[in-house]
């Protein structure tokens, strides 16, 4: 097998990542405080085996995570919040593991627990449930985070950043663990009565869609021409020898 195959299957590869990263933020378009992903290409050095000299190939090398915030959006709901600066909120998941979220779309389950959509509790600063006596008022949350009904305090929202946020491993339903726990952060701003909206730009991922397809095909095609050379060759000196 020759360079150009090695280096157009290893640019195909790499095309193939991106355009699975493409499809998930396209479909994470209206996911509440969604992060789009962006992947990093790096060049790749190597000595295929049975080659002597070192070919230059495509290498996905890593993706990270869009740090901008999303649009803020209004819902009126009181056990809404959006997450204003680079901090997550702390969800304690199955297990009792804490996680983090930028989804602040919440509700009370039957217990009167604050809790996410899928039913996992927030979680307090001291990692703890959150929960709302009945009777007790309006529900206010305040820019810190501090959750009150009328004039009792009943916690304040975990609210942690990282110095990192690509070490953050999502694991579905907008949550993500971190193997290192985070720091409170002092500069996020809690805003209730909202949610923050994904950051994902869909015309532009649509058009990097067009792009990567194109490329690909163009590749695909380059290596088909590429094989049958290969086999046009490989006819001729078997039919002169």
């Amino acid at each position: 097998m020759e360079n150009t195959i090695y280096i157009g299957l290893s640019r195909l590869s790499a095309l193939q990542e991106h355009m699975n990263l493409i499809a998930n933020n396209i479909a994470n378009v209206n996911t509440p405080g969604y992060k789009a992903n962006k992947i990093l290409f790096a060049e790749y050095l190597d000595k295929p085996k049975g080659m002597k000299e070192t070919i230059s190939m495509v290498l996905d090398y890593s993706n990270y995570r869009v740090r901008e915030n999303g649009p803020i959006k209004r819902t009126d709901n009181p056990l809404d919040v959006a997450v204003e600066g680079v901090g997550y909120l702390g969800v304690q998941a199955p297990g009792g593991q804490i996680m983090y979220t930028r989804n602040g779309t919440f509700a009370l389950n039957a217990s009167r627990q604050l809790v996410t959509q899928q039913g996992y509790p927030v979680v307090d600063n001291g990692g703890q449930p959150i929960t709302m006596p009945e009777g007790q008022g309006d529900i206010l949350i305040d820019q810190t985070g501090s959750i009150a009904l009328g004039n009792e305090i009943v916690g304040t929202l975990m609210v942690h950043e990282f110095p990192n946020i690509d070490l953050l491993k999502p694991v579905g339903n907008s949550l993500y663990k971190s193997d290192a726990p985070g720091t409170p952060s002092p500069s996020t701003r809690i805003i209730q009565g909202a949610i923050e909206g994904s950051n994902t730009q869909g015309v532009l991922e649509m058009t990097d869609m067009i792009d990567v397809s194109r490329t690909y095909q163009s590749v695909a095609r380059m290596l088909q021409s590429e094989h049958d050379r290969m086999r046009s060759t490989i006819r001729t000196m078997t039919s002169n020898s």
